[in-house]
């Protein structure tokens, strides 16, 4: 079993950076970030898989001003969000998995947080 916790979430002002965090009650070999809007399906964001270099794709909505990054020592997951949109407002949940996974493998994290969100207006 594997905690996940987020944290970092608030409301800034489209153009802003933020930074959310998520934490891991031990090693968790992939973590994604996902997001959702009430009433909308959940969706990828992110995920970074372990390994010397670390595998990270993206949604095509977010490359080149997302990024996802890790540090093991502190189990901790980061997603680096600038030039944020009004798009961007969501709940956004943290996942883990031992497993190598995907963007497209929302379904099979098996560790989730509760989320923290994030509210961009313009």
């Amino acid at each position: 079993q594997i905690e996940v916790w987020e944290s970092g979430g608030t409301s800034v002002q489209a153009g802003q950076s933020l930074t959310l965090s998520c934490r891991t009650s031990r090693y968790t070999y992939s973590v994604g970030w996902f997001r959702q809007v009430s009433g909308k399906e959940r969706e990828a964001v992110a995920v970074i898989n372990g390994g010397r270099p670390n595998n990270t794709v993206y949604a095509d909505s977010v490359r080149g001003r997302f990024t996802i990054s890790r540090d093991d020592n502190k189990n901790t997951i980061y997603l680096q969000m600038n030039s944020l949109k009004v798009d961007d407002s969501a709940m956004y949940y943290c996942a883990g998995d031992p497993a190598f996974r995907l963007l497209t493998d929302r379904g099979r994290f098996t560790y989730w947080g509760q989320g923290t969100q994030v509210t961009v207006s313009s």
